[in-house]
């Protein structure tokens, strides 16, 4: 899923067996932690790490900022800019049998990462806030034995850290996904991969790749 539109040009360079299709890049953006929000502004590039909710509905990712983070003030010269990422890892060269046949081999990175473009708003607005409080504490706190609830706390306290941050929505325009996980391995160089991976203790990528495999 490279692009919504056909006449968006691609900024990322991702080979054909790269290319993730739209149902790995749905569950990256509903199963992703946090996200880097870049923006360009009138004073150069500025960054920031924060957790996002996305909303499939309406093709956006929500989230908030400090309130002293003036990266929220600094008016947007183009399109703001998220960068999403899944699990990645070093590969070492070892893990290929293939090695042993030719010596023809080298190390890489396997790595999932998307590149959302969009409109960015600005929700300075508590009520707004609170409810993508509620969604961010829920998805994080589901499955735990004591989940945390934002009613746990005192209400005033609550309402004092939502006047200290602000609420951020990117309305996605297009979507440059890739999926570098070793596709352009034969099939047992891939389980050495994921071997090499699993006793590395990077289940997480291990798994990726496994699933890649499937597609």
């Amino acid at each position: 899923m490279n692009s919504d539109a056909a006449d968006n040009a691609e900024h990322m360079y991702i080979p054909g067996h790269f290319a993730a299709d739209d149902q790995a890049v749905h569950d990256l953006l509903t199963q992703h932690g946090a996200a880097d929000l870049i923006t360009v502004t009138q004073d150069g590039m500025v960054a920031t790490m924060l957790p996002f909710v996305y909303d499939p509905g309406t093709r956006t990712l929500r989230g908030h900022l400090a309130r002293n983070n003036d990266q929220w003030r600094r008016p947007v010269l183009d399109e703001a800019l998220v960068i999403v990422r899944g699990p990645d890892a070093y590969i070492s060269p070892a893990w290929y049998p293939s090695k042993a046949e030719h010596g023809r081999a080298v190390p890489t990175w396997n790595y999932i990462t998307a590149h959302i473009y969009g409109r960015l708003t600005v929700h300075d607005d508590p009520a707004w806030v609170e409810r993508l409080v509620r969604k961010l504490t829920e998805r994080h706190e589901a499955g735990r034995p004591q989940p945390w609830s934002v009613d746990d706390a005192p209400p005033q306290f609550i309402a004092g850290q939502l006047r200290a941050i602000v609420g951020i929505e990117l309305t996605i325009s297009r979507i440059e996904a890739k999926f570098k996980l070793s596709q352009n391995r034969q099939a047992t160089d891939i389980d050495g991969v994921i071997s090499g991976l699993t006793a590395d203790g990077r289940e997480d990528a291990a798994d990726a790749l496994q699933r890649a495999r499937t597609i």
